[in-house]
């Protein structure tokens, strides 16, 4: 047995849960260049996140609903999620993102994963605030891995980890295989593979730790 933690946006979806979010407030290009800075380690990821957050506050709860249903899984990715969990595989997915829209992705093509670590976006008077709570906000996923494969019961060296951005790294660093998806530059060379397709990931998957079954 072991645990593959998936990053998601960027990663299992070629989605961007705040750009979404962003284009109903008109702010999708403040969005996108904020999280371009994060992920290529120009500005911490805790202060991207709430600089994005505080750009969304008094958007009208259905208007989030409507962005977070247009979140979607790339293609292969809920064919590579069921067939780890049918080969006994625990899967995660440990995102910055929030869990509303990784619900919906997983929802609609029908497939789940043993794990969720996110974050949310509160609501008062049916409207976001601005503000932002979760554990992966200051928390790192690095501990978010570690505390998972602790209650699986495997060592932190026996996971894989799949992302594509600085606030990934700390995941990526200490997994035993590190499996970097399109990585940003300040990411890959912390990669033992890159790969640039889900049908990939599962190549190396199986050629790497024979976990899948052809």
């Amino acid at each position: 047995m072991t645990v593959v933690a998936f990053d998601f946006d960027g990663t299992l979806s070629d989605s961007e849960m705040t750009v979404l979010l962003g284009d109903r407030r008109d702010v999708a290009a403040d969005m996108a260049d904020i999280t371009e800075r994060a992920m290529n380690d120009e500005i911490g990821y805790a202060e991207s996140l709430r600089k994005r957050a505080a750009l969304l506050e008094g958007l009208p709860r259905a208007e989030a609903e409507a962005a977070f249903d247009e979140v979607v899984l790339r293609e292969g990715a809920a064919d590579l999620i069921a067939e780890l969990n049918a080969a006994g595989v625990t899967t995660a997915i440990l995102t910055g993102g929030f869990e509303r829209g990784v619900a919906a992705a997983l929802e609609r093509e029908d497939v789940s994963v043993d794990h969720i670590v996110s974050n949310r976006l509160p609501m008062r008077a049916d409207e976001l605030t601005g503000a932002v709570e979760g554990p992966l906000i200051e928390g790192t996923k690095d501990d978010a891995l570690a505390d998972l494969a602790d209650d699986v019961g495997v060592d932190v060296a026996e996971t894989i980890a799949v992302g594509d951005g600085a606030n990934d790294l700390p995941m990526l660093q200490v997994a035993g295989l590190a499996i970097g998806f399109e990585p940003k530059p300040a990411v890959e060379p912390h990669c033992d593979v890159v790969v640039t397709s889900m049908a990939e990931a599962r190549e190396t998957l199986l050629e790497e730790t024979a976990v899948l079954e052809r």
